[in-house]
């Protein structure tokens, strides 16, 4: 999963590099999601080796934070960047005419901006929170990765102040990025169900299935691990390990091959740049 994850947002990112189509605001949206995928899988993933094939089962109190800090600002930003994703659909469905004035690079770029900076500036608290605890119980997480709940549980003093403030993380990145999706998407139904063939509903809607499968992709696991870490007391521990290792792996993996695979320009491209290369 980890080298599909690493070809795939590679070959993404060289072919919007390569490609002047494809010099546009979803496709600069494309490029940061490939970008955050590989930040959040390679800044686990070859610790997590080392565990599984080497037995390397210990990991240095500040490289545990290091690593929990770079996961959890690229999962939000990554969540910040579907919402944007999602605003440029609403622009390119509802204001057709506008879109090119609307997200103009510039703009774009400012989006890309808030939402690395809102993301680092929610998550910084974390480490500085976790460091001022005492452990003196088992240091053992029973995942492969440094999570922030995870680690909060390692604590033995009052760590309510950590946990009040993860819950209030989850709200400003995960929960308002989900109602502005929603939102978006409920202005983004409504135009197509009024577009007076059904032909032309179905193609606009096409537009949105490669967003709404990474979206999927994406929430889906992290709602399973957010409430299994809560509220899962009597589920195995197997099942806690699969769910995080999946929330981890499975959106990097499966966004190249979403955006690959079911937006026209890049498949296009894609099947050019490798049928040249054959001959």
């Amino acid at each position: 999963m980890y080298i599909i994850a690493i070809l795939g947002n590679f070959t993404i990112l060289f072919t919007m590099k390569t490609e002047p189509s494809l010099h546009g605001p979803m496709y600069y949206f494309v490029c940061m999601l490939a970008v955050t995928d590989l930040v959040v899988s390679t800044s686990i993933v070859p610790k997590m080796l080392a565990i599984y094939w080497l037995n390397s089962r210990e990991i240095d109190f500040s490289s545990c934070l290091t690593q929990l800090y770079f996961f959890h600002c690229f999962s939000g930003m990554e969540s910040g960047i579907y919402v944007a994703m999602a605003f440029d659909r609403y622009v390119a469905i509802c204001h057709p005419l506008r879109h090119s004035t609307i997200l103009t690079n510039s703009v774009v770029a400012k989006i890309g901006l808030a939402m690395m900076l809102r993301s680092g500036m929610v998550t910084l608290p974390y480490p500085f929170l976790l460091r001022q605890w005492p452990y003196c119980r088992t240091n053992i997480i029973p995942q492969p990765y440094c999570a922030h709940i995870a680690v909060v549980k390692l604590a033995c003093a009052d760590t309510r102040i950590s946990s009040y403030y993860g819950l209030f993380v989850v709200f400003c990145l995960i929960g308002l990025d989900v109602i502005f999706i929603a939102l978006s998407y409920t202005q983004i139904l409504r135009a197509i169900f009024s577009l007076p063939t059904k032909d032309t509903r179905i193609k606009t809607f096409r537009t949105c299935i490669s967003h709404l499968c990474a979206i999927l992709a994406f929430y889906i696991p992290s709602l399973f691990l957010s409430l299994m870490y809560r509220f899962g007391q009597n589920v195995p521990l197997h099942f806690h390990v699969l769910i995080a290792n999946v929330y981890l792996l499975m959106p990097p993996m499966l966004n190249p091959i979403i955006y690959g695979v079911g937006t026209k320009q890049i498949r296009d491209r894609l099947f050019r740049l490798f049928t040249h290369n054959r001959t």
